[in-house]
C-alpha cells in the first residue's frame, strides 16, 4: 500500500487533507506535537522512519505580521524544512507536494498572475514562502507546488471566522476594499489535491510520473475584495441562519492605507489557474459557490456565537 506522509495535519488545509487523501493510501498525519519543523534532524528522521511514497507538506508559518519579528522562525518552517523534505524525498524516490502563496508576488500587476510571472514578495512571510519554493526546485525531487490564496474554512484563524465573530460584537465593520483575490475554501484545495494525485500519480508507476516537477496556481474561480468577501459572508450567513447573532448592519469600505496594517500586502492577489485546469481538466468552482457550501456546514452552536 502506498504511504503518504502529511505534515501540518491540524492546519486548515491539513485537516481536510487527512480525509481526502485516505482513498489514495495509508496516511501518516503529523502536526506540531509529533514533528517540530524547526528541527532538521527530526524532519529527516520522520521521513526515514515512515518511508513515504508521497510527502504532502501542508505545514506553514502563516502569521504575516508576526513574521516581520520572527523572520528566522518563518524561514525555518517555510523554507528550510521544505528543503530538507525535498532532499529526503530524493533519497527515498518520493513525490513532494507543497503549498505556496500569492504573497510571492507584489500585487502590482493589473491582471491575474500566471506561474511564469517574476516573484517579488513585499514582506518577510512572502519571502520565506518563495525561499521554500526555491529550496525545493534546487533539488532533483519530483514535486508539485500549488500556490493558493485567501484560505478560509470553519476551523482555525481565518477571515471568515473573524468576520462572523466581529459582526456578532460590533455594530459596524471596516474592511479593506482595494485588495483583490479569490477566497479559497480549504476543502477545495484538499479535494483538488487528492483528485490530482489520483489522476496523475496513483494509476502510474514511479517511472511514469518521474518527470513531475511543476508549479501550479490553485484557487477558487472569480475574485472579489476583502470588503466584498465580508459583505457576502454576512449576507449568505444571515440568509442561511436567520437566528445568527449578527449586530453589524453596515460594512464600511476603507482603503488599505486606512487600515494601518503593519505589513504591506499585495493589492492584486488574483492567480490565473488556467494552466492547472488545462493540464488536468479540473473544474475550480467560483468562490461564492464554495462559500455557501462552507457556511452550510456551520456548527449549530455558532448560532449562540460560542464557537467563533
Amino acid at each position: 500500500m502506498r504511504t503518504i506522509l502529511l505534515t501540518g495535519k491540524d492546519g486548515q488545509i491539513g485537516w481536510e487533507l487527512q480525509r481526502t487523501l485516505m482513498p489514495l493510501g495509508r496516511v501518516v498525519a503529523v502536526g506540531k506535537r509529533e514533528l517540530e519543523l524547526t528541527d532538521r534532524n527530526a524532519v529527516r528522521d520522520m521521513i526515514r522512519e515512515s518511508r513515504p511514497d508521497i510527502i504532502v507538506n501542508a505545514a506553514a508559518y502563516t502569521a504575516v505580521d508576526q513574521a516581520e519579528r520572527e523572520t528566522e522562525l518563518a524561514l525555518a518552517v517555510n523554507a528550510v524544512a521544505p528543503g530538507v523534505m525535498a532532499e529526503e524525498a530524493v533519497r527515498m524516490g518520493s513525490l513532494l507536494v507543497h503549498y505556496s502563496t500569492d504573497y510571492v508576488f507584489d500585487g502590482a500587476k493589473s491582471e491575474p498572475y500566471v506561474e511564469s510571472d517574476q516573484p517579488n514578495p513585499l514582506n518577510a512571510y512572502g519571502r520565506s514562502k518563495l525561499a521554500g519554493e526555491e529550496a525545493i526546485r534546487a533539488t532533483e525531487v519530483r514535486h508539485l507546488i500549488f500556490r493558493t490564496s485567501w484560505i478560509y474554512g470553519m476551523r482555525g484563524n481565518n477571515f471568515l471566522r473573524t468576520i462572523l465573530r466581529l459582526a456578532g460584537d460590533r455594530d459596524e465593520l471596516r474592511v479593506v476594499v482595494d485588495q483583490f483575490g479569490a477566497p479559497t475554501w480549504s476543502r477545495l484545495v484538499a479535494e483538488a489535491t487528492a483528485q490530482l494525485l489520483a489522476q496523475w500519480v496513483a494509476p502510474r508507476s514511479e517511472a511514469m510520473y518521474g518527470d513531475i516537477r511543476r508549479t501550479y496556481h490553485l484557487t477558487a474561480s472569480g475574485s472579489t475584495s476583502w470588503h466584498g468577501f465580508a459583505r457576502t459572508i454576512l449576507a449568505r450567513g444571515c440568509l442561511l441562519y436567520p437566528d445568527l447573532p449578527i449586530k453589524a448592519r453596515r460594512v464600511e469600505a476603507i482603503s488599505a492605507t486606512e487600515y494601518f496594517a503593519p505589513v504591506r500586502r499585495p493589492g492584486n492577489s488574483r492567480l490565473n489557474c488556467n494552466a492547472l485546469q488545462q493540464a488536468s481538466g479540473l473544474i475550480l468552482p467560483d468562490w461564492d459557490v464554495c462559500l455557501e457550501r462552507c457556511l452550510q456546514e456551520m456548527p449549530s452552536p455558532m448560532t449562540g456565537n460560542s464557537q467563533l
